[in-house]
């Protein structure tokens, strides 16, 4: 039985399969020749996890040169039983097969038993984007942050935010798009801003920014080049990662994005996320009637992707951006946005 085939000890990776280690390594090496984002990477390393996982705790121990039909199909089980998911399931056996392929470029093995696993169905979620009142709440929320009394990385960090909350609500960036950008991604032509999206495996696209961008914008990169005239830093991401004290270096991982919407959600009491507020962006446009080609291309979604789960729920809210205009200037009237 399958409880008898894994066990629960745990291990350490490295002694009990040195091969796989380093053969892993080497195709994270070509995956990182190919232009994968850190973020793929990412995901592809945590697929990839669980495959060591069930090798080094097996009893016996199964050892990557082992690995044939019998194992796969038990590795196969192993996922059925850990993951309810078909899409957890699915993705996990997508890059065991890529590492597979590549075992099989550098002659390790004849041909790929991974095959045998069937693909679990993509499963598509119905649509769950963020309640326009929590959208709200955290945008008066940054507002206020940026209108405090305070240090100046304090309201840096506060305007920072405001653009990140911009370019996933009013955009529909991603978390793995946003931590590749530069100022040389963000084009301002009058009142109006666009961002270049780059795909290693598409042709680049731009996507129009809310109005009220251009004024945020333009005051956090005043603010932006000052502290950092003062402080000696130098780069050229959008963002920054910082502490309490200070800037840590430009960029803003995805995780760490992840991180600070954790943190707005234990402190305002919200259930927003990235993902839920780009799905919010994504029913703004319908309800916009925007053309369906023209959001998946802002999305950078393939022609054939289906956005009918979208256009069946396209009633059951409704959302507006005009309230970031409107509230952006309420407060400038109110308090004046502070210059650091």
């Amino acid at each position: 039985m399958q409880s008898d085939f894994i066990s629960e000890a745990s291990v350490e990776k490295n002694v009990l399969n040195p091969q796989y280690d380093e053969l892993e390594k080497d195709f994270f090496t070509k995956l990182k020749r190919q232009g994968k984002s850190p973020n793929t990477l990412k995901n592809y390393k945590t697929d990839l996890d669980c495959f060591k996982t069930f090798m080094d705790n097996s009893r016996p121990v199964i050892k990557l040169g082992e690995m044939g039909p019998a194992q796969i199909k038990h590795y196969g089980e192993y996922l059925e039983n850990k993951y309810n998911s078909d899409n957890s399931r699915r993705r996990r056996v997508q890059a065991l097969r890529l590492f597979f392929d590549y075992l099989i470029e550098v002659g390790v093995f004849n041909e790929n038993p991974v095959r045998q696993i069937p693909t679990s169905p993509k499963f598509l979620d119905i649509p769950r984007p963020a309640p326009l009142v929590e959208i709200k709440t955290l945008w008066q929320f940054l507002l206020e942050e940026a209108q405090k009394p305070g240090d100046a990385l304090s309201t840096l960090l506060a305007k920072r935010n405001l653009i990140m909350v911009m370019m996933i609500f009013g955009s529909g960036l991603k978390v793995s798009d946003l931590e590749e950008l530069t100022r040389d991604h963000v084009s301002v032509d009058g009142n109006k801003a666009r961002v270049l999206i780059e795909h290693g495996k598409r042709d680049p696209y731009t996507i129009p920014l809310p109005d009220i961008f251009v004024d945020i914008y333009l005051d956090y990169i005043e603010s932006l080049d000052r502290h950092l005239s003062d402080t000696r830093h130098q780069f050229k991401k959008l963002l920054f990662s910082a502490n309490a004290y200070s800037i840590l270096g430009g960029g803003l991982s995805a995780r760490g994005i992840e991180v600070i919407f954790e943190e707005w959600r234990k402190k305002l009491m919200l259930t927003l996320t990235p993902k839920s507020l780009r799905q919010a962006c994504i029913f703004f446009w319908l309800q916009q009637k925007e053309s369906e080609s023209l959001i998946k291309e802002w999305l950078g979604l393939a022609p054939s992707y289906s956005l009918k789960l979208y256009k069946d729920h396209m009633m059951d809210s409704i959302y507006d951006q005009s309230f970031l205009e409107y509230s952006f200037y309420q407060a400038l009237r109110a308090h004046s946005l502070p210059r650091v």
